[in-house]
C-alpha cells in the first residue's frame, strides 16, 4: 500500500435489491427516523453536538469583536486570550480517557444525555460569569461534556441510519457544524449594538439552547441496534431495525440480513477477543492502516490552512485586521456571510459522498486547497508588501473560494462530511468508540497547537507563515492519494471489514446472505 495509489474497492452492494423503492419523504418510518437523525446532528456538536461545537467557535471569534466583551474581561490578549480560546480543547482532552468506556458501557443515547447536560449547566455558568477566571472554568465544563456527546452522537447516528442514507447522514453530522456557527455569527452581529454587557451574555446563553433541546428530545431516538446485540439485548435491537427500516416487519428480507450481518460481525469481534482493547490499534495490520488514516485525517481536518484562517473560527478577526479590515461591524458582517456560505456548500457536498465516492471526493478536496491556498497566498503577500486595497480584497475571495474545497470539499469534498463518516464506517464495532476517541484526542491537539501557534506564527512571518501550509497540503494530496480506501457500496459491516482482507469480509457477508436468502439469488444473478 506505501508505494502504490491505494486499493479502490468496489463494493458488492449485494442487499441493494433489499431496500424499499419509495423516496424517503413517502416512508413515514424513515421520515421519523431521519427526524430523530437530524435532532441528534443539530444537538449534539455538529448541530447541537454539531451546532454546539459550531457555535462556540463562530462564538468566541465574534465576542472578541465585541467592545462590551473585551472590557468586561480587560481586554485578554496574549497568553490569555489563547487560553481562552483553547481552554475547551483541554476540557475535551480531559474527557478522552472516560467518554469510550461510558458509550460502550452506558449505551450511545446515556453518553448524549450526560454530555448535554454538562454543557448545559456550563452555558449557565458562562452566561453569568462576572471573572475571566470564571468565563474559563464555564468553558472548560463545556469541553468537558462535549466530548462524551460528541463521541457518542456519531456512533449512533451511522449505526442506526438506513443502510442507503448512512454515507449521506453520518457526512452531515460534520457538515451542519456550521449551522451553529452561523447561529452564533449573526447572533453576536445581532447584539453588537447593544451597550450592555447582555451584547455577549446572550449569545453565551443561548450556546447551551440546542444542548437543551437535545436533552429533551433524545428520550425518543433509538439506541443503536449494534449496541443492543453487544449487550445481548437482541430481541430490542430486532424491534429497532424492523420498525425504523421496514415498517415494523421483523421477516423482511433487509432486516434478516442486517440483524444477522450485525450479529455475525459482533461475534466475530468476539472471537477474536484480543482485537477489542487499545493495544490492538497497533498490534494488527488492519488496525494499524485503519490509525494512521484516523490520524491523518484529524490532522488534515485542522492543519489545512483553516486553522489558521479562522483557527476554527476563534481568530478570524486577527486576519481581517491583517489584511486592512479593522471595523468590528464589518468583521462580524464577514464572518456571518462566510459561515452561511459553508453550510449550503458543506450540506450539498455531504450528498455526493455515495454518488461520487469518498476517495475521489479527499483527491478533489486536497487539489482544490493547494490551488486556491497557492492563490490566497499570493494576494496576501501583495496586500502586506504593498498595501494594495484590491489585493486584500482578493484574500477575503480567496477565503470563500478555499472553503469551498476545505469545506465542500473538506466538506463536500473530503474533510468537513467525510472525516467523521470515513473514519467511524472503516472501524469495527468493538474498536469504533475507541478509534473515534484517537480521531478527536488528535483534533483537540491539533486545535490547540492553532490557537497557541498560529496567532503568534502569523504575526511573526505574516504573510510568509502561509508558505509552510501550502508544503503541507501538497504532502495531504500526496497521503489520500496513496492511502484513501474507497468504501462506497458497502454495508457499515463490510466497509469495517476492508481493512482485514477479503476473507473476513467475505465471512460476514456470506453468513448474513445465506439467512437472508440471497445466496441463491446471486448464484441466479451470475449464472
Amino acid at each position: 500500500m506505501g508505494v502504490g495509489p491505494a486499493v479502490v474497492s468496489k463494493g458488492s452492494a449485494a442487499y441493494t435489491h433489499l431496500l424499499d423503492p419509495r423516496p424517503w419523504y413517502k416512508n413515514t418510518r424513515l421520515m421519523i427516523l431521519n427526524f430523530w437523525i437530524a435532532i441528534m446532528q443539530i444537538t449534539t456538536n455538529r448541530l447541537i453536538t454539531s451546532c454546539t461545537n459550531g457555535y462556540d467557535g463562530s462564538m468566541m471569534n465574534g465576542l472578541q469583536s465585541l467592545t462590551q466583551w473585551n472590557e468586561a474581561f480587560n481586554y485578554p490578549n496574549g497568553g490569555k486570550l489563547g487560553l481562552l480560546n483553547a481552554i475547551q480543547h483541554i476540557g475535551s482532552l480531559s474527557a478522552y480517557p472516560f467518554a469510550p468506556y461510558m458509550a460502550d458501557g452506558m449505551g450511545r443515547r446515556f453518553s448524549i444525555i450526560f454530555g448535554a447536560s454538562l454543557m448545559i449547566a456550563a452555558a449557565v455558568i458562562q452566561t453569568v460569569s462576572h471573572s475571566v477566571q470564571m468565563f474559563i472554568g464555564a468553558r472548560l465544563l463545556i469541553g468537558f461534556g462535549q466530548t462524551f456527546a460528541a463521541t457518542a452522537a456519531p456512533l449512533l447516528v451511522t449505526e442506526v441510519a438506513y443502510p442507503s442514507h448512512r454515507g449521506q447522514a453520518t457526512s452531515l453530522y460534520n457538515a451542519l457544524w456550521y449551522l451553529g456557527s452561523i447561529i452564533a455569527a449573526w447572533t453576536t452581529y445581532g447584539t453588537f449594538t447593544i451597550p450592555t454587557s447582555w451584547a455577549w451574555r446572550i449569545p453565551s446563553a443561548l450556546q447551551g439552547l440546542t444542548s437543551t433541546i437535545q436533552v429533551l428530545l433524545i428520550w425518543f431516538v433509538p439506541e443503536s441496534p449494534r449496541w443492543l446485540v453487544s449487550q445481548g439485548k437482541e430481541e430490542r435491537a430486532l424491534q429497532v431495525l424492523a420498525y425504523y427500516h421496514a415498517d415494523g416487519n421483523a421477516q423482511d428480507p433487509l432486516v434478516e440480513y442486517e440483524f444477522e450481518e450485525i450479529k455475525s460481525a459482533i461475534a466475530f469481534d468476539r472471537e477474536v477477543a484480543e482485537n477489542v482493547g487499545w493495544l490492538s490499534l497497533i498490534k494488527y495490520p488492519g488496525n494499524r492502516n485503519r490509525l494512521r488514516i484516523i490520524i491523518a485525517l484529524a490532522v488534515f481536518s485542522q492543519w489545512s490552512g483553516n486553522g489558521l484562517l479562522v483557527s476554527l473560527m476563534y481568530d478570524l478577526n486577527k486576519v481581517f485586521t491583517a489584511i486592512g479590515i479593522t471595523n468590528p461591524e464589518t468583521q462580524l458582517l464577514i464572518n456571518g456571510v462566510l459561515n452561511t456560505f459553508n453550510l449550503f456548500i458543506a450540506v450539498a457536498a455531504g450528498f455526493c459522498c455515495d454518488r461520487v465516492g469518498r476517495r475521489p471526493l479527499f483527491l478533489a478536496s486536497c487539489a482544490g486547497m493547494v490551488v486556491f491556498w497557492a492563490a490566497q497566498t499570493i494576494c496576501f503577500s501583495i496586500h502586506q508588501e504593498t498595501g494594495s486595497v484590491a489585493a486584500g480584497d482578493a484574500v477575503i475571495a480567496f477565503i470563500f473560494l478555499y472553503f469551498a474545497f476545505c469545506e465542500c470539499f473538506v466538506a463536500l469534498i473530503a474533510f468537513s462530511p467525510l472525516v467523521v463518516s470515513y473514519t467511524v464506517e472503516i472501524l469495527p464495532f468493538a474498536l469504533r468508540a475507541k478509534g473515534f476517541i484517537v480521531f478527536n484526542f488528535m483534533i483537540s491537539l491539533s486545535l490547540i497547537f492553532n490557537q497557541y501557534v498560529n496567532p503568534i506564527a502569523l504575526e511573526a512571518l505574516q504573510w510568509k507563515y502561509y508558505l509552510v501550509y501550502l508544503f503541507w497540503l501538497c504532502f495531504e494530496f500526496v497521503f489520500c492519494y496513496l492511502f484513501i480506501i474507497e468504501t462506497k457500496n458497502h454495508t457499515l459491516e463490510e466497509t469495517a471489514a476492508i481493512f482485514d482482507g477479503d476473507e473476513d469480509m467475505a465471512q460476514i457477508h456470506d453468513k448474513a446472505a445465506a439467512h437472508a436468502g440471497l445466496t441463491q439469488c446471486e448464484e441466479i444473478e451470475e449464472k
